[in-house]
C-alpha cells in the first residue's frame, strides 16, 4: 500500500527533518494535532514552547504525509507503552494512522524541531541548541570517567562545550530509541566514546538486559548537536536521508 515504506524497510533506511519554529502558534499546525496534544499546549505557560510543540507535532505529520503519499490529516500520531513501566502516559512515539512498521522519534531545542522516522522496531533523535556549559556539568555523574577525561583533555572551553552536547545527544537519542527515557537510565554508565566521530556502537543497560545501538551525528545546523540511535544490525543499517527546511 505504501511502496516507500516497503523500500524504506528493505534498505533498512531512515529519513530526518528539521525545522525552525515560529514564534507563536499557528492555527494551520494546531488544526493538525489530537485533542491530547491541543490540551497539552494549552497548559503550557510560555507561548514561544508551545508554539514550538504544537509546530514540530504538526510537521511531523506533514513530514509521514509527503513519505507516505497521503496528507497530514490523514496521520494520527500516538504513544506506545513504556517499556519501563508499562504505562499508557510517557512511552515512546509511534505512527497511529496509517498503520504501517515504522519507528518515528521526536525532539524541539531553542526554536528547532527535529523528526525521525526508521526502519526497524526503535529509533531515537535528540537535538540540543549549543550554549555554554557549565563547569560542574563536566564533572557530573550524567558522565561516565571516560567521557569526563575525554572533555577534560582538550584545549578550550568551545571545544569542551561542543564535546559535552555530543555525549548529552548521543546519550539521549539511545535512551529515547530504549523508550525508558532518561528517568530509566543510569546515564553515568552509558558510555558514548566521544572521542570516536561515529558512528559508534552504544550498549544500554536496563533491569539485567542489554541492548545495541548505531549512533551517529548529524550536521543539520551550525548551531545544533543532534544526534540519530537505531538498533545495531541488518534492520537499520541504510542511509540516513537528510531533508533540510523548505
Amino acid at each position: 500500500m505504501f511502496p516507500e515504506v516497503d523500500r524504506l524497510i528493505a534498505r533498512g533506511e531512515a529519513h530526518v527533518w528539521w525545522w525552525r519554529s515560529p514564534g507563536r502558534v499557528d492555527p494551520a499546525d494546531l488544526r493538525l494535532l489530537a485533542t491530547g496534544e491541543f490540551r497539552r499546549a494549552l497548559g503550557m505557560l510560555s507561548e514561544r514552547d508551545a508554539a514550538e510543540f504544537v509546530h514540530t507535532r504538526a510537521g511531523a505529520r506533514r513530514a509521514l504525509g509527503r513519505l507516505l503519499g497521503t496528507t497530514a490529516a490523514d496521520v494520527d500520531l500516538g504513544r506506545r507503552r513504556c517499556p519501563g513501566c508499562g504505562s499508557d502516559g510517557h512511552g515512546p512515539p509511534q505512527v497511529l494512522r496509517p498503520a504501517v512498521p515504522l519507528a518515528i522519534s521526536l525532539s524541539r531545542t531553542a526554536g528547532w524541531g527535529v523528526f525521525a522516522v526508521g526502519a526497524g522496531t526503535a529509533i531515537g533523535v535528540d537535538a540540543e541548541a549549543l550554549r555554554p556549559v557549565r563547569e560542574a556539568l563536566l564533572s557530573d555523574t550524567v558522565l561516565t570517567t571516560a567521557e569526563r577525561g575525554h572533555l577534560r583533555a582538550l584545549g578550550t572551553d568551545t571545544e569542551r562545550q561542543r564535546a559535552f552536547h555530543k555525549v548529552w545527544t548521543r546519550k539521549e537519542a539511545v535512551v529515547k530509541a530504549v523508550g525508558v527515557g532518561l528517568a530509566g537510565t543510569e546515564l553515568g554508565r552509558l558510555e558514548t566514546l566521544p572521542e570516536r566521530t561515529g558512528p559508534v556502537r552504544v550498549t544500554h543497560v536496563a533491569d539485567g538486559r542489554a541492548t545495541a545501538w548505531t549512533v551517529q551525528d548529524l550536521r543539520l545546523s551550525d548551531r545544533l548537536a543532534v544526534a540519530l540511535a537505531r538498533p545495531a544490525g541488518p534492520a537499520a543499517r541504510g542511509a540516513v536521508h537528510l531533508h533540510p527546511p523548505v
